[in-house]
């Protein structure tokens, strides 16, 4: 049986979300989100196939202002992008990234990152080898996108999950 540090927060949480939604405090409305979040959680941890065990919360911390400035930076660049629409010296394309991470969590963060920041698009991971799939808005050089995301976010990401 999973413990109730799993299950208990996540149904608590769900539970305060349902009377926020219902707009209303009453023994009724907690009866009832606590049903459907206890029957919500209790289903859901049966399908998950692993938990996640992440390391170094001072890497964790470091790679969310890393992603954060990387996300306000890309913004910007898009931004101006779109802003000067006629030029015409910006080629997208796809850069293929060979990847060292192997826990599903961490290409799970990875693959949000990378859909978080405009520009990029995560188009696919080969199964066999992890080659990496991205498709670049406005690619000028593939070697910067390589170590971006390299150096910059698997290298760290690694050090959390693996």
């Amino acid at each position: 049986m999973i413990s109730l540090f799993f299950w208990l927060p996540m149904t608590i949480f769900l539970t305060l979300i349902w009377l926020l939604l219902a707009n209303a405090i009453t023994l009724g409305q907690f009866l009832l989100g606590g049903f459907f979040s206890f029957i919500f959680v209790s289903l859901s941890l049966r399908i998950r196939p692993d938990l996640a065990y992440p390391r170094r919360i001072s890497v964790m911390i470091k790679l969310a202002f890393r992603v954060i400035i990387d996300i306000i930076k890309s913004n910007w660049n898009v931004g101006l992008l779109i802003l000067q629409w006629r030029r015409k010296d910006f080629t997208s394309g796809y850069v293929y990234i060979p990847l060292e991470i192997r826990d599903p969590h961490a290409l799970a963060f990875l693959a949000c990152i990378i859909t978080y920041t405009p520009g990029t698009v995560w188009s696919g991971l080969t199964e066999k080898d992890f080659i990496l799939r991205l498709h670049v808005l406005d690619l000028r050089d593939e070697s910067e996108w390589f170590d971006t995301i390299k150096n910059r976010y698997e290298k760290l990401l690694l050090e959390i999950f693996e």
